[in-house]
């Protein structure tokens, strides 16, 4: 796939790492050759998988000469910090509008990404409730300063848009281009589906490259029917967007609910214990909303069954361990 047609800035530092995972895969039963893709290893204020989609959005950015970026997400948003981060490093003003979806849940002087907000010099973060339209809270930043003599540029949450999502459509060619080059056959990917642009991405980016590999999301806040919709119709947007002729079949996107738990950034016990298999086991730190319950449906998903016995499986490890700090009281409970 061609994307030399669409702005990018230079972000990465080569291909981040597929490593294998022998002592996780003993202690699941030893039936599965489990590997992971470290994507919390990419650059920007201690790594994640928002690094991919800004190469695209804060290029189109400033294509079209804004000098201010304004994004959203939740009150530990790891698309928050990235994007305050890349800006920061582009000399551009960071504006964030946190979503508190569970009440009560920010606390300016929180540990873990809300730290790093103040580090990374955010200009302003305005709080709102959970449930709130956040394109039209984003809208109302950008008009205020637009009035006020900026020119603003809106990221969508998780930089979740085609052109954002255009980022983990070049992560699966480079997945498959290191596959081929050690000769591993993976035969399942499994991702964290929240936002749907990485997810998408990566369905998008393995049917470009006739890979016929199955992609899986575990999700990270709603029904799986709801995410499964909004994942085709993005992937189908960038199936367009990169010309893609075969498109997207809806049949290859799909959605694993059962690890949600009582919503979104809530604990739960089986992110506690998979967030703590990977530690102890295998020194990969997750975090507590997206990878963290991801691993917990990639684990329970081992255990179960799903996949074929001696199958070679990839889990997309897409950052975010900055949040744990956030989150002490769970996990010494």
């Amino acid at each position: 796939m061609n994307y030399t047609q669409f702005p990018r800035r230079p972000y990465l530092n080569g291909p981040t790492p597929i490593e294998a995972m022998p002592t996780l895969s003993s202690v699941l039963g030893g039936k599965l050759n489990l590997y992971v893709k470290r994507d919390d290893l990419l650059p920007g204020a201690a790594g994640g998988n928002t690094t991919r989609k800004l190469e695209f959005c804060i290029a189109d950015a400033m294509e079209i000469g804004a000098d201010t970026i304004i994004t959203c997400g939740a009150v530990q948003s790891n698309h928050c910090r990235l994007t305050a981060a890349w800006s920061a490093k582009e000399g551009l003003d960071c504006h964030l509008v946190l979503e508190e979806r569970v009440e009560g849940s920010y606390k300016k002087d929180a540990s873990g990404n809300n730290f790093l907000f103040e580090l990374l010099d955010v200009k302003s973060i305005r709080v709102v409730d959970g449930g709130s339209d956040m394109a039209a809270e984003m809208t109302k930043t950008a008009d205020e300063l637009s009035g006020k003599g900026k020119k603003p540029y809106i990221i969508p949450g998780g930089a979740s848009n085609a052109i954002g999502a255009m980022g983990y459509a070049a992560c699966a060619e480079e997945t498959m281009q290191q596959l081929n080059a050690i000769g591993l056959k993976i035969e399942h990917i499994i991702v964290p589906s929240g936002s749907a642009g990485t997810h998408a991405g990566m369905v998008v980016g393995m049917t470009g490259v006739n890979a016929n590999i199955p992609v899986s999301g575990v999700n990270v806040s709603r029904p799986k029917a709801v995410q499964e919709e909004i994942v085709y119709a993005l992937a189908q947007e960038l199936a367009a967007k990169l010309g893609v002729k075969t498109g997207v079949n809806r049949k290859d996107i799909v959605c694993f609910d059962q690890y949600v738990g009582p919503g979104y950034s809530i604990p739960t016990d089986d992110m506690v214990e998979a967030v703590k298999l990977f530690a102890k086991n295998e020194a990969i730190l997750l975090d507590p909303v997206y990878t963290g319950k991801e691993a917990a449906g990639f684990i329970d998903l081992v255990r179960k069954g799903h996949f074929r016995e001696g199958s070679n499986v990839l889990f997309l490890h897409t950052g975010g361990s900055q949040a744990l700090y956030a989150y002490l009281d769970t996990f010494r409970a």
